[in-house]
């Protein structure tokens, strides 16, 4: 995060991961579905080629110090070694009220992604590159809970801006009042926009032929991305900001 802690400066963080979204979506693309990558009788061993890939990755990149920032969340979380050598205490994590180290809805990122969300902007067939696959897979389940966890900086920005706002909500465990609170529908709706506009500019087909605006083709459809975002991301951060400020004044 920016030496100065603004909401200004947490949602031009936000606007920066939508970048890194959108790209890792236009990877992932390039394979088709690949069902037996998640089928967890593959192997033999009860894990899904996708599952072993993500707790061995996590497994290394805890080794060498990932995990150490709130909004770098694992999904595996049990018994992830300790990083070697020592990571230093991150400015980031003095932002936020020590107890946000516990706030992951990984679970439900998890099951949104692979269920509902890889069939849409994948092509159906199996083109045997699993590897590659779950590789892509894995950094856009990252790009996208790195997305969402921000949102405990969201809502520590929005309860220093106005505690006597949410004081009073916090206070009396209301969830609904906290909920709308945090819900801005027009900021909302521009997000859904951007990201669409996004995913047209940076996914387009590009050729030499300057007759072919009509034609133009996508490697991943931008509606699916602002679709992402209205069904499961922007919802799930605010579930985050709610527990967030659930915990705010303990």
């Amino acid at each position: 995060m920016a030496n100065k802690f603004t909401l200004d400066s947490v949602r031009d963080a936000l606007i920066r991961e939508e970048d890194s979204i959108v790209f890792s979506l236009i990877e992932r693309a390039r394979f088709p579905y690949n069902a037996p990558a998640y089928d967890s009788s593959f192997l033999g061993n009860g894990l899904s080629i996708a599952e072993l890939y993500v707790r061995e990755s996590e497994s290394l990149q805890a080794k060498v110090g990932r995990y150490q920032k709130p909004e770098d969340v694992p999904f595996f979380p049990k018994d992830l070694p300790l990083p070697f050598p020592p990571t230093k205490d991150s400015q980031s994590q003095s932002l936020l009220y020590p107890a946000s180290a516990s706030i992951s809805v990984n679970e439900a990122i998890w099951k949104f992604y692979f269920t509902e969300f890889l069939p849409l902007f994948t092509e159906k067939g199996d083109d045997g590159n699993y590897a590659s696959s779950v590789a892509s897979d894995f950094v856009c389940l990252q790009a996208i809970s790195r997305r969402i966890h921000y949102g405990k900086y969201v809502a520590e920005a929005k309860f220093t801006d106005a505690p006597q706002d949410y004081s009073p909500a916090i206070s009396s465990e209301d969830r609904d009042r906290l909920m709308n609170l945090l819900t801005f529908v027009a900021v909302e709706e521009a997000v859904k926009k951007r990201v669409e506009k996004k995913a047209r500019l940076f996914s387009q087909n590009v050729t030499l032929d300057d007759n072919d605006s009509d034609k133009t083709e996508y490697k991943i459809n931008p509606s699916v991305v602002s679709h992402l975002y209205d069904k499961w991301v922007m919802p799930l951060t605010k579930v985050v900001e709610v527990e967030y400020l659930l915990l705010r004044l303990s």
